[in-house]
Parts: C-alpha cells; sequence; structure tokens
C-alpha cells in the first residue's frame, strides 16, 4: 500500500519539552488509523505535525512525495482535513454556516459557494447526523452536537485525508457508533483517515491498524488485536482489560487500575 502521508524521523519540541523522538509513520489512502495512547503520549502533538500546524524540529512530513512545507497553504487545505480537539466555534452563524468554511480550500478569492459547495455541505450535515441542525446557531447547540457539526465541516472539504483528534469526544453512545460507522465508510470509499481515541473498544472493533505511542514514541503498530494485547495494556496503560467478542465483533474494557504498576514507574 503506498503511503500517502508520510513522516519520517520526525521530532517536535513544544518549547523546551520534546514531545515527539525520531518517530516514522506512513498514512495511506483506503486506511482507518487509531492513534491510541496514555495521555500526554503524543498523540495531539502528532496530529497537529502530520497536518502542517507544527514544524518539526528534525525530521520530515511528505504528502504524496512532496515536502508539507513545501505545499501552499490552499493546496494543502484541499489535500488535508483536520478537526482538532475540542474546536469550538464563539460566533454566532448558523451550523450550515460554519460547515460551508469547510469549503474555503476549493472557493478563489470573492467567489461565492455554488451548487457543488451547497451539495458537499448538506451531504456532510447529512453524514453525521446533524442536518437538522443546519438553520441553528451553533453557539445554541450542545457539545455533541457542536462536535457533530464540525466533523462535518471538515468532512464537507472532502479532503483525501482526515485527521481527527478525538472527534467522537463528548458524543451519546448511539452518535459514537454512528460516527466511526462513517470514518470506516470513508476509508473504504478511497479516503485516508486517522483518528486520535481513547474509547478501546471503539479502537479494536472499527480501525485496521493501530498505532499505540508512549512517552513521544511508537511503542507498537498493527493490527488491532496485535497491539491490544493484555500485557502491552498493562504495561503502558496500567491496567487490566477485559477482552471479547460479540457478534464476531471485539471488545476491550479497561477494569482494573494496576496499582503497583503504577507505584514502580
Amino acid at each position: 500500500m503506498t503511503a500517502l502521508l508520510r513522516a519520517e524521523g520526525l521530532r517536535v519540541a513544544l518549547g523546551r519539552r520534546q514531545v515527539l523522538h525520531g518517530l516514522d509513520l506512513d498514512l495511506s489512502e483506503r486506511e482507518l488509523v487509531g492513534l491510541i495512547g496514555p495521555n500526554g503520549a503524543g498523540k495531539t502533538t502528532l496530529l497537529r505535525a502530520l497536518a502542517g500546524l507544527l514544524a518539526p524540529e528534525a525530521g520530515r512530513v511528505t504528502l504524496s512525495g512532496k515536502p508539507l512545507a513545501s505545499l501552499p497553504p490552499r493546496s494543502l487545505a484541499r489535500e488535508v482535513g483536520y478537526l482538532p480537539q475540542g474546536g469550538g466555534s464563539y460566533w454566532p452563524v448558523t451550523a450550515a454556516e460554519l460547515v460551508m468554511l469547510g469549503r474555503m480550500p476549493h472557493l478563489g478569492p470573492w467567489r461565492k459557494p455554488g451548487a457543488r459547495d451547497e451539495a458537499a455541505v448538506a451531504a456532510a450535515l447529512a453524514a453525521t447526523d446533524a442536518a437538522h441542525l443546519a438553520a441553528r446557531k451553533v453557539t445554541q447547540l450542545s457539545g455533541g452536537e457542536r462536535m457533530r457539526v464540525l466533523l462535518a465541516r471538515a468532512l464537507a472539504g472532502e479532503p483525501r485525508l482526515l485527521l481527527a483528534d478525538e472527534p467522537v469526544s463528548g458524543l451519546d453512545p448511539y452518535h459514537r457508533l454512528e460516527a466511526m460507522e462513517h470514518l470506516r465508510a470513508l476509508a473504504r470509499d478511497g479516503k485516508g483517515v486517522a483518528v486520535v481515541l481513547h474509547d478501546l473498544t471503539l479502537a479494536a472493533r472499527y480501525c485496521d491498524r493501530l498505532v499505540l505511542l508512549d512517552g513521544g514514541g511508537i511503542v507498537a503498530e498493527g493490527a488491532p488485536s496485535d497491539v491490544l494485547s493484555a500485557d502491552r495494556l498493562a504495561s503502558v496503560y496500567r491496567v487490566r482489560a477485559l477482552h471479547g467478542f460479540e457478534g464476531g465483533e471485539p471488545f476491550v474494557v479497561p477494569w482494573d487500575p494496576l496499582v503497583q504498576a503504577r507505584e514502580a514507574r
């Protein structure tokens, strides 16, 4: 599988703190990749670097073989969509107007949205079960509703690669499952999708590949069943988890904190 986005020897520092340590990662089309790991592992920093929002201290990120830093911002925004963690909107615009902002990379200066842009917005709102919110002010939406609208904004740009930081955070169980179903469908339709997740069952059930980070590096990468082993969850997450299957699909439920492991670190 040819990599769409590739990070090589990626090192990123925030202030004096080294966050990522010489990390290598490929993201390809037709693949849903889950980025997992404990708090402070470097997941958000990695996603921002992959989106071109953080300049690496060393190493490089390429998109279809071209250095990310060499691409015009509008071209990069058409190719790579980014949904930040806990993103919000503080202007009293409607949900449809906010989602239309996702079409900006496709609009020239002073050009008004056309029929294709309107169709992309409508499709994105429908995909996130937010069509009924189109006319409502974003400032009047609940946290979960706002997250669905923000995901729709990222989808409206029709990027080849979508980078989403905790897109199901704050969603109720129904909309968590629905969001993951749609992200997986995007990958099956030819998009590349990388998503930061804390829900290990969603990661195990929906992702084609998992990348487990800890301490700014990748400690495991591969099929969910391999990455989410009992030993690895104990050493990285410091939990004992329950593993099982329902209807042929896996679940992983953190059950007990490992106090001894915590004290030993």
